[in-house]
């Protein structure tokens, strides 16, 4: 007998001595399954033999279901009432699946009781999502869909998606009608990416060097060329930590057979050109060495082919016969032929050292379906990629277009070939705040854009984008004329866009400490404004800015500056709940809508006053030195403000986080009449590499005007302040402290 119907039997005869209503999760009943994931997130199932599916999908992950606070009731024969504090489902066992007439959910969305039916509208009130890519794309297009919806509701559907089992895919049973994920929140948005993370997993620590500085271009250069690059960024005084070989470091005009792309087969390939790089091994370790990651480029739709130097090996693994020099179709949906594939395509580079693989998949649109499966190739290889990458106790690291729902655990996404103009410029920012709806949370976009985009000034305000992005990372088509190193557009472009890639560097504490906000909480490193102001109508009008983690809000220029003044107009609004200062100018600036004009060296760019900002000093490998000398940088709040922010470090790289191998530093700034107060509260936890003493730098910029004869102590003792006039501010610096101890800084006027 089928598990529904015995509960139905069961609560039948508890219906007849009047126990009609009861808690349980899930709650089966006839060939329905409800199984509520949290308050606010419910999982619908409708299955002809009542067989329900308990094994993950690429969305959902989860099936531990940990939420009790369920209430059942049958009102009368057939129809019940499923409820939680977020949530009422009316639903009648009809003997048919989920339809409008016999499933109806009630919440509560601004003070008012609201319906939702299955046939409503997911479009109605969505506030956006991603893209897969933005390949050749030169000017807005329409976004898909996000979690995140006026209408205080969001459905997604797994119906019919493939099964993960034991690491690999397989169909599921044709009777399995309904796979349905209600998500019900309000004006709650934060509840629902919480609640996304519950069914979906978390999105994972990125290793910490993919934040960096990044060079990319389409070129074949050789291994002195890309030395010379190298010595250029620190000439010039830019940072960098990841270089991308892109196709030029394996061989294509041996490859005469295969699909090809753009009328060029040989796009796919796996041999080294050593005609170029004559010893990649050793060029990878000199990098290495000095701090610097390799990632190659990849394009695998046309499989390893005979003039490969694996073939053969690669051949004699799929027991294949090498005589006839014959090519086997790459076929993703073949366990065998996948695991050799990752092998025998990548284990000589991964041995040499190459840090990731970027995959470059382009062949959806001649044949998008895995072989034998419904889903297109780019969900899967991601989710292929990504587990590969995790070699040897290392995190994953993914680097690939967006593939959906549930790939916010392979980060981070390429945005594909763009064209570079303004109005693109103008439209990555808004794709970018909206992204993290769906949970698309990382992107590296191709900075100034792929194509075109050989105006220095628009180069230079997507830089500044590029300070707010996930990865500060430049690309370019092949072009002879076309070379994103900043110190070839000009000395004034190079010393503003140094400025940016040197803020970068100082920011990276705060970054990765977003980073891991991201992991733990499920909130965007990017994120629109209404998420964290989701009542306020001005949050939804203002789609040209976006905060950087919880305390940096900016509004890059999307548009060029006037040619009498010299200066370029910027909307951005300032919520009220926080006194904001200008990182560049240091201005104070109260809540509301500012218009504010800025020379080609800055852009509003805005921090939460009253916050300890952690900070670092400009180091040429921003995500891999270590954080000898600490920087807490308080801007003045307001009187009685007593604010933390807490600091993650780890080892950058590894899966020891998972354990917790990471360590956390509670930063505290407190104000109050003439006095400040910033307090460095004793680490917690260990992880490999750690240091177990570092220096401090507190900065009060802007302090000045208001305090003029502090006095300071440390820990009790009096100590000299540094007056900061850039800053109008004050400067205490440390000797090395001990990182388990709390270290304390009064000023008082």
């Amino acid at each position: 007998m089928k598990k529904g119907y015995i509960f139905i039997l069961v609560y039948g005869l508890l219906a007849a001595y009047g126990l009609c209503a009861y808690s349980a999760n899930p709650v089966t009943i006839g060939n329905a399954r409800f199984t509520f994931i949290t308050a606010g997130l419910v999982r619908m199932e409708y299955a002809i033999d009542g067989s329900f599916v308990d094994d993950s999908t690429l969305f959902a992950v989860n099936r531990n279901v940990g939420y009790a606070d369920v209430h059942v009731e049958e009102k009368s024969k057939g129809k019940y009432t499923l409820s939680t504090p977020l949530m009422r489902i009316e639903y009648v066992d009809n003997g048919f699946p989920f339809g409008q007439q016999n499933l109806r959910v009630y919440f509560q969305h601004k003070g008012k009781e609201k319906r939702w039916l299955i046939s409503h509208s997911t479009k109605q009130g969505n506030l956006g999502g991603t893209l897969e890519t933005l390949d050749g794309v030169g000017s807005p297009v329409e976004l898909q869909e996000g979690l995140l919806s006026r209408e205080g509701w969001y459905l997604i559907r797994d119906s019919n998606k493939e099964l993960l089992k034991n690491g690999w895919v397989e169909s599921r049973s044709p009777n399995h009608l309904q796979d349905l994920y209600l998500f019900v929140y309000g004006d709650d948005f934060r509840a629902a990416l919480k609640s996304l993370q519950a069914i979906s997993g978390a999105v994972p620590m990125t290793r910490k060097y993919v934040h960096g500085a990044w060079y990319c271009r389409w070129w074949n250069y050789t291994a002195d060329d890309y030395r010379q690059l190298v010595r250029e960024y620190s000439e010039h005084r830019f940072p960098l930590d990841v270089m991308v070989f892109d196709m030029g470091w394996h061989t294509q005009k041996e490859a005469t057979a295969g699909t090809g792309h753009a009328g060029n087969t040989g796009w796919t390939g796996y041999t080294w050109n050593r005609s170029l790089i004559p010893n990649p091994a050793e060029l990878i370790k000199e990098f290495k060495a000095q701090g610097v990651h390799v990632a190659l480029n990849e394009h695998p739709h046309d499989g390893i082919r005979s003039h490969e130097d694996c073939y053969e090996a690669f051949m004699a693994a799929m027991n294949g016969d090498t005589a006839g020099r014959r090519n086997l179709l790459f076929d993703a949906g073949n366990k065998t032929y996948m695991a050799n594939f990752m092998k025998y395509a990548h284990q000589e580079s991964d041995d040499m050292g190459v840090a990731f693989w970027w995959l470059d998949w382009q062949q959806d649109y001649l044949y998008p379906v895995v072989r034998g499966t419904g889903m297109n190739h780019l969900a899967w290889l991601n989710y292929l990629y990504y587990n590969h990458s995790k070699k040897n106790g290392l995190r994953g690291a993914g680097f690939s277009r967006w593939a959906g729902w549930g790939d916010h655990r392979h980060p981070i996404q390429f945005s594909g070939d763009a064209v570079g103009n303004w109005e693109m410029l103008k439209f990555e920012i808004e794709l970018t705040a909206s992204s993290g709806n769906a949970g698309c949370f990382f992107w590296a976009h191709d900075i100034g854009g792929f194509y075109g985009g050989s105006d220095p000034e628009l180069y230079t305000r997507w830089t500044q984008f590029g300070l707010l992005s996930s990865s500060l990372r430049i690309h370019s088509v092949y072009n002879k004329d076309l070379d994103r190193r900043p110190w070839l557009w000009g000395e004034e472009y190079e010393n503003a866009m140094r400025k940016v890639y040197q803020m970068r560097s100082q920011l990276m504490p705060y970054i990765y400490s977003s980073v891991w906000q991201c992991h733990t909480d499920m909130l965007p490193l990017n994120r629109p404004m209404y998420i964290d102001h989701s009542l306020q109508e001005e949050a939804y009008r203002n789609p040209q800015q976006l905060m950087l983690g919880d305390l940096l809000l900016g509004a890059p220029v999307t548009s060029p500056r006037d040619s009498v003044t010299g200066l370029a107009a910027q909307t951005a609004w300032l919520p009220d709940e926080d006194v904001w200062y200008d990182m560049f100018t240091g201005e104070r600036m109260e809540g509301g809508t500012h218009t504010v004009y800025s020379d080609v060296n800055r852009f509003p760019l805005f921090v939460k006053g009253g916050y300890p900002l952690p900070m670092q000093p400009y180091t040429e490998r921003m995500a891999s030195e270590p954080l000898s000398t600490l920087i807490v940088r308080c801007y003045p709040g307001r009187d009685g403000d007593d604010n933390r922010y807490t600091l993650y470090e780890d080892d950058g790289i590894s899966a020891d986080y998972e354990k917790g191998g990471y360590a956390t530093t509670l930063l505290e700034y407190r104000q109050k009449g003439n006095s400040a107060q910033i307090t460095v509260y004793p680490a917690q936890g260990s992880y490999k590499g750690q240091l177990q003493k570092r220096a401090y730098r507190f900065e009060l910029p802007e302090l000045a005007t208001t305090y003029k004869n502090p006095v300071a102590t440390l820990n009790g003792k009096k100590v000299k302040l540094v007056k900061d006039s850039a800053s109008r501010g004050f400067v205490v610096e440390t000797g090395d402290c001990s990182i388990r101890e709390k270290t304390v800084l009064i000023i008082n006027n």
